[in-house]
């Protein structure tokens, strides 16, 4: 089988699946070695970075999803007849950066940090698919455990988990200070 035949075989795949999927996935459906699959996928993220496409991969952790650039993104929603979703309240977002920096976390401990009530901040966050079951922790009573999604990954621009900010930056000033100070 020729290269082309392969990147236009996952081209027609992951227009198809819409979500995002993993190589090996892919591999298994195309019943090819997952290395000639990995070859074809940075081939074909190659071809969408090139001016004139309309379309881009994205690698989002160990999954990929065919997507439209983000500079089309007003023709799409117009043509989608798409509302704007919602903002996430500032409840939802910190429940979300607690999750996505000490996952798989139970609802326990995402209140402990947060000192308050957060079944509603973790609901909405299920519903919208930000999050996600991870299964039960090893604990007392066997509590649910929340992860972030790929979704997750997507909407606020990821490629994976190690791409989030850092928690703890260096405080305005203080790189300089400490530099000038030093014999």
């Amino acid at each position: 089988m020729e290269k082309h035949e392969i990147e236009a075989m996952l081209e027609a795949v992951l227009f198809a699946h819409g979500d995002p999927v993993g190589a090996d996935r892919l591999a298994a459906a195309l019943e090819l070695p997952e290395s000639l699959v990995a070859d074809a996928l940075a081939a074909l993220q190659k071809k969408y970075a090139a001016p004139g496409s309309g379309l881009t991969l994205l690698q989002l952790g160990g999954h990929w999803q065919l997507a439209t650039k983000n500079e089309y993104g007003p023709w799409v929603r117009r043509a989608l007849e798409t509302r704007r979703a919602a903002p996430l309240s500032n409840a939802a977002l910190e429940t979300l950066t607690v999750i996505a920096y000490n996952q798989p976390v139970s609802r326990a401990f995402i209140e402990q940090v947060r000192g308050v009530d957060s079944s509603s901040s973790v609901s909405g966050l299920l519903e919208k698919g930000l999050i996600e079951e991870a299964g039960r922790l090893d604990l007392p009573g066997r509590p649910v455990s929340f992860r972030t999604t790929d979704h997750f990954l997507r909407v606020f621009g990821l490629s994976s988990l190690d791409d989030l900010p850092p928690i703890h930056g260096p405080i305005h000033g203080e790189e300089e200070a400490g530099k000038e100070g030093e014999p």
